[in-house]
């Protein structure tokens, strides 16, 4: 099955997901959305109101800060995927519960592993600690690592820089090194195999590319 395909069987199968509680407040599924042959795929944590509303991932004022901070770096909202690790609304916006969170997992996974990035940006610490579990994102916002041969640039989710104003100069810093990861991202490797992301309960530590790319960026 092509990746245009994966990605439109995941869709269609979380509109009228039962496996956790968040189907009883949803309106509308955000699977998200973006290039099936993206370099770069942002993971978020989950929709808020105006995304369970329309069915688009940050399209409130969290996703209008968002597309300032893609252009800041170089990179257009267009040309990246969007997900989230929970792909229903949480109810007022609270954070993800670890049984939401594994119910959704199977799904991000199949995203993964259609698009096959070569950049992974999580934005915020849930999406962070699938792939660097027991870390505090004020730690190593910003500083990249390999996954699967992948590059991970762990940074604060855009809300955060508007409910705490004193992140903002952080977030739009990191978001300002994008297209630079990119580039090291592309040098340092072709595109990487297909290869699902760990598990939840099972997330690989930090990991240095082997054959496929000649140096490893620093984490801390």
């Amino acid at each position: 099955m092509d990746t245009k395909k994966v990605l439109e069987e995941v869709a269609s199968q979380v509109a009228v997901c039962t496996r956790c509680e968040l189907h009883f407040s949803r309106k509308k599924a955000v699977p998200g959305e973006g290039p099936a042959n993206s370099e770069v795929m942002l993971i978020g944590e989950g929709p808020g109101f105006y995304e369970n509303e329309q069915g688009r991932p940050f399209v409130g004022a969290a996703g209008k800060f968002l597309d300032e901070l893609l252009e800041k770096g170089g990179v257009k909202r267009e040309g990246v995927f969007i997900t989230n690790v929970v792909k229903c609304r949480p109810p007022g916006n609270r954070d993800p519960q670890p049984e939401e969170l594994g119910a959704c997992g199977e799904y991000l996974e199949r995203q993964i592993e259609a698009i096959n990035p070569r950049v992974i940006v999580t934005l915020g610490r849930f999406s962070m600690a699938r792939f660097l579990p027991n870390v505090r994102i004020s730690d190593v916002h910003g500083q990249p690592f390999w996954n699967h041969g992948r590059l991970v640039i762990p940074m604060y989710h855009p809300a955060a820089a508007l409910h705490q104003p004193s992140l903002k100069t952080s977030v739009e810093r990191d978001f300002g090194r994008l297209a630079e990861f990119i580039q090291q991202a592309r040098a340092a490797a072709p595109k990487p195999s297909a290869a699902p992301a760990a598990p939840d309960g099972d997330t690989q530590p930090p990991e240095a590319p082997k054959d496929d790319a000649p140096t490893q960026l620093s984490l801390f």
